[in-house]
């Protein structure tokens, strides 16, 4: 069993299998079942609020889905903040309207893009969701292809299925009564891509969503920025189980996720085969109160002198292995842990870490004799309120109880660090049942053009407007490609107006300007301003960063106020005479060699307000009547 807080696996050994779901947030101008507009709005903005408490449902065939009944065991309120531009369809107080078109249109491209054969009637299927992330406790799904693929470096990865979603409310934050949601992003449009478990390496997948992320952005019509595309790994390896993985926010943490994936179930499966050599086995609940009736444990004495109690369960044969690390700075008891949690808990405390926390040895001691725990056998604690502490110790105990046989299927979330988190169960078939509010679609695939892929656009930029392929690259994989497109068809020099588009706003970013509040009306503006002369290039980032700060200004307003308005050419040759002027006695010594200083000087002395060109001209004329 490995100790090193990195190791390494060799995943072909090993036995890895994963597969991918990406889910992307479609940029359309209204939600899918709704006409709410698509738009980000500040919880601070909320004019009302609803609450709800959510209740599992049985399925077509009388069945519960057990991750659903799980997440119901937990009892919270949710509270759902609505505004202006939400409506009583995402409050679930009116019927969902027909499936957006616009919608379905962008996904019927994605759907070229990944060669999936596209079936003839689709259905709007609800699946059961009581997290509180939608206000009536189902999310409306529908499966729009199967049967696509995509190609990496390391094969073709499959496609099973392609289905067009609403997307689910934000998480503001956590009460002590529950949790606040914002209902802004409620039933925006969102497709969701799942892999075949065809993926064989850490790297794979890291590619494989690269992949998938290009073709989704090459329809233009694909929301930008933090949290509009998540990626979901299942992973497994030839002894483990499969676990799905939710919440990768980015590329470089899918593969850091498999990884840390591969090195849990091989070390669960070391401490499994541990543990049946030992003949280990989990013991009954038992209440364990009295044993700490006098503790100076702030974290024990606190729940007791609420009201509260300890409850502990016997783990025989467990005796260093709760302690065990699985992950870096993650051990067996933190999945016990993590399970109490669910329940209302803090945690757990187990004797693989005592006596520690204010917890004595004659306590340890104490609490073995009294649960029948010898020298071999390991015990885990929880101090809680009453019925807080039965629920949280039986979810520890069934957690042990499945360290013996394996590696438990189950859904984990991500965290920063690269390591997960037990969330819940996975999903089954039971959560699923059809939508009796929205009609059937008959999707075809002919009335939609296949757009341009990326690495095309950039093949393109090159060729058609002599962009070099760096900036080529960045335009054509950045969010304003289109902008690009529209600036040079009305006449603005491709290099200018694609370097304005990255590097000129990747300058004015990192000075603190909001380039975010910057609209294309806004750089159209300011490019025409260029075009007719009355704005030197030079003066382009102040005006932007002006326009960022207020964007209720007109691109005209924003030079007068950044002080850019252009000057005549005698006012530029007047600036450049004063530069040359100063610097006479180098002017004489070093003739046209001075040129490069002068001009920055004189550059700085316009303040942008003229054209490098013009001030270049100029310059070169003084200089030369000097020398």
């Amino acid at each position: 069993m490995s100790t090193d807080a990195t190791p390494e696996y060799d995943h072909e050994d090993l036995g890895l299998v994963a597969g991918l779901e990406i889910h992307q947030q479609l940029d359309t101008a209204t939600k899918l079942f709704c006409d709410s507009p698509t738009v980000e709005r500040d919880p601070a903005a909320a004019d009302r609020e609803i609450t709800r408490r959510l209740h599992p449902t049985k399925s077509e065939l009388g069945e519960l889905d057990q991750a659903a009944v799980e997440e119901s065991r937990v009892d919270r309120e949710f509270t759902y903040l609505a505004y202006d531009t939400t409506c009583l369809v995402e409050e679930d107080d009116e019927p969902p309207r027909r499936v957006d078109e616009e919608a379905l249109s962008v996904a019927l491209q994605i759907a070229d893009l990944l060669d999936v054969s596209v079936v003839d009637q689709a259905h709007v299927m609800r699946k059961l969701v009581i997290d509180g992330s939608n206000t009536s406790g189902f999310q409306r799904s529908i499966l729009l292809g199967q049967a696509g693929e995509i190609e990496t470096s390391e094969g073709t990865v499959s496609i099973e299925d392609l289905m067009l979603e609403e997307e689910s409310a934000k998480r503001v934050e956590e009460t002590d009564d529950g949790v606040v949601y914002s209902l802004d992003r409620l039933g925006v449009p969102l497709v969701e891509i799942g892999t075949g478990p065809d993926i064989r390496s850490p790297e794979g997948a890291k590619e494989a969503a690269e992949r998938i992320g290009m073709l989704l952005r090459s329809t233009g019509a694909v929301k930008r920025g933090l949290g509009t595309i998540r990626q979901d790994v299942n992973v497994s390896i030839a002894e483990g189980a499969r676990v799905e993985v939710k919440g990768v926010q980015d590329l470089a943490g899918i593969e850091e996720i498999v990884r840390g994936e591969v090195g849990r179930q091989a070390e669960l499966l070391a401490i499994r085969d541990e543990l049946r050599e030992r003949d280990a086995s989990v013991g009954d609940v038992r209440d364990a109160t009295e044993v700490f009736a006098d503790t100076d444990s702030g974290v024990i004495r606190g729940a007791l002198d609420a009201g509260g109690k300890v409850t502990a369960v016997p783990l025989y044969g467990f005796d260093g292995l709760v302690g065990q690390e699985i992950q870096p700075d993650r051990r067996l008891g933190t999945e016990l842990s993590d399970h109490a949690k669910r329940h209302g808990a803090g945690g757990i405390f187990h004797t693989d870490e005592l006596p520690a926390y204010g917890v004595t040895e004659a306590e340890v001691d104490a609490l073995r004799d009294a649960v029948g725990a010898g020298e071999a056998d390991a015990v885990a604690i929880v101090a809680a309120e009453p019925e807080t502490a039965d629920l949280a110790i039986e979810a520890a105990a069934d957690r042990a109880a499945a360290a013996i046989e394996g590696v438990p299927e189950e859904t984990r979330g991500a965290n920063d660090d690269g390591t997960t988190r037990y969330l819940r169960p996975l999903p089954g078939a039971a959560r699923m049942y059809p939508e009796t509010d929205v009609p059937p679609v008959e999707p075809d695939p002919s009335d939609v053009d296949r757009p341009e892929l990326l690495d095309e656009k950039t093949d393109r930029y090159v060729e058609s407007f002599g962009l070099d392929r760096g900036l080529a690259e960045q335009v054509a994989f950045g969010r304003r490609f289109p902008l690009f497109e529209t600036a040079v068809e009305r006449g603005v020099d491709p290099t200018f107006a694609a370097s304005t588009l990255e590097s000129t706003t990747t300058e004015i970013r990192r000075d603190g300007a909001p380039v975010e509040t910057l609209t294309d009306d806004h750089f159209l503006a300011v490019f025409d301003l260029v075009e007719s002369g009355d704005l030197a290039k030079e003066g382009v980032p102040e005006v932007l960063s002006t326009l960022a700060e207020d964007p209720d200004l007109t691109a005209e307003e924003a030079v007068e106020e950044a002080g850019l308005s252009g000057v005549s050419d005698e006012a530029v040759r007047e600036a450049v005479r004063e530069v040359v002027e100063r610097n006479a006695d180098q002017v004489e010594a070093e003739g046209m060699g001075a040129f490069s200083g002068l001009m920055g000087e004189a550059m700085g002395a316009l303040r942008g307000r003229a054209d490098g060109e013009v001030v270049s001209d100029a310059l070169r004329e003084e200089i030369a009547e000097r020398s």
